[in-house]
């Protein structure tokens, strides 16, 4: 059973950053390979889920880690707040559409994930309508595997200091100023409540593993969701057309 309470949000001791920094670059080498082999072969389509906290890193890894891959074979998708019309339909509507086509990677900032975190933050839903949900994501989730569907789910682990001081960078650095909302000031205060949330998700929607990134120092959580996605890639056995 997962518990992040005793997960550590740090690497793990003995791990330089200036030599995982000159790993990374090793990797994204590779990954710009693999990408190009993966689009290739055609048999398989790619989806990364990356979840977390507010400040956690998720638009940090789609730069640092994943920003080699060829775009014409990597998209972006970002979910935010669902708008009113989202609203009119069921939970996972605004979601098929995104869903990679053979030979694409398609990574989700953010993701149906959202529609079991917030309603038991925010206690909107019942235990009943949330269970029903989790059970029809990991329906879902089967559901792509057995049509050749990759699903690497990433959760980025960071600290109530760490993000704290995260928050603080938006107010003070120019180029992230643009981030900052007054709203961002009470995330610390229920920072509690979103890691009991995240503790059931990563329980419960266990059928294809999360992995759990330490995420206090960026060079390292790009650095092990970079290593983490090449090996997923290598185990395709990817293979060029003849």
């Amino acid at each position: 059973m997962i518990d992040l309470e005793n997960i550590s949000v740090l690497p793990p001791s003995g791990i330089k950053k200036d030599e995982t920094k000159n790993q990374l670059k090793l990797l994204k080498r590779e990954l710009f390979k693999l990408q190009n082999k993966f689009y290739a072969d055609g048999r398989f389509s790619l989806l990364i889920i990356l979840q977390g906290l507010d400040t956690s890193g998720k638009d940090g890894i789609i730069r640092n880690a994943f920003s080699s891959m060829n775009p014409q074979g990597v998209q972006v998708k970002s979910f935010k707040k669902p708008t009113e019309d989202e609203k009119n339909h069921d939970f996972l509507w605004r979601i098929y559409p995104h869903f990679p086509e053979k030979g694409m990677i398609k990574v989700f900032n953010r993701s149906y994930y959202e529609d079991i975190l917030m309603p038991t933050v925010n206690k909107s839903l019942s235990k009943d309508v949330l269970q029903h949900r989790t059970g029809l994501i990991n329906e879902l989730e089967h559901h792509l595997l057995t049509n050749n569907t990759v699903i690497v789910k990433f959760y980025l682990h960071i600290s109530r200091d760490e993000q704290i001081n995260r928050i603080e960078e938006r107010k003070t650095k120019l180029h992230k100023r643009w981030k900052y909302s007054k709203e961002d000031d009470l995330i610390p205060k229920q920072w509690e409540i979103y890691r009991k949330a995240y503790n059931q998700i990563l329980n419960n929607c266990d059928h294809i593993p999360w992995q759990i990134i330490p995420s206090d120092k960026r060079w390292y959580r790009n650095y092990l969701a970079a290593k983490i996605l090449t090996k997923q890639l290598e185990k395709l056995n990817l293979k060029y057309p003849k």
